[in-house]
């Protein structure tokens, strides 16, 4: 099963458009501390709709507390990256991959990044604009990965 994780988010919407791609594709989401906003933000609900009861979500403070999580359920990190060494449509996904999105001022620490399986890149043709929306960001590659993976009829 795939999952998508948010290291540190810091706009309630985009966490909520995040969720409403995971209900809509019964797909995890995980949440990685510090957050720049209250799990109960109005906006961050708003965006979600009224679908976060279908949202499969997790919280964890930390890092390392999610890491723990991950390490015992298995799989490979897959980060998304304008750093990343190869595009995310010429990657090859597996089914318990974690993908993870840092947040939107941010993107993935270089901590993060080192311990990644792979790391990933969206590629953009405007050399002027650095990077997509979270929320678009995490809607291609899971739909990327799922669309590998047989999970689009």
């Amino acid at each position: 099963m795939l999952r998508v994780v948010l290291v540190c988010p810091q706009i309630p919407p985009n966490t909520g458009n995040v969720a409403r791609t995971c209900a809509a594709t019964d797909t995890e989401l995980h949440l990685v501390g510090p957050l720049g906003f209250e799990i109960s933000d109005r906006y961050l609900k708003r965006a979600g709709l009224d679908y976060w009861p279908y949202v499969k979500f997790h919280y964890h403070e930390t890092l390392e507390a999610f890491n723990q999580v991950s390490q015992k359920l298995g799989g490979r990190w897959i980060g998304f990256s304008t750093s990343g060494q190869c595009s995310y449509v010429q990657f090859q996904f597996q089914p318990n991959d974690w993908l993870l999105f840092g947040s939107e001022t941010q993107g993935l620490s270089p901590s993060v990044l080192t311990r990644c399986g792979a790391t990933v890149v969206i590629p953009m043709t405007q050399p002027g604009v650095r990077s997509l929306n979270l929320s678009v960001s995490a809607a291609l590659g899971l739909f990327e990965a799922r669309r590998q993976l047989g999970y689009l009829i």
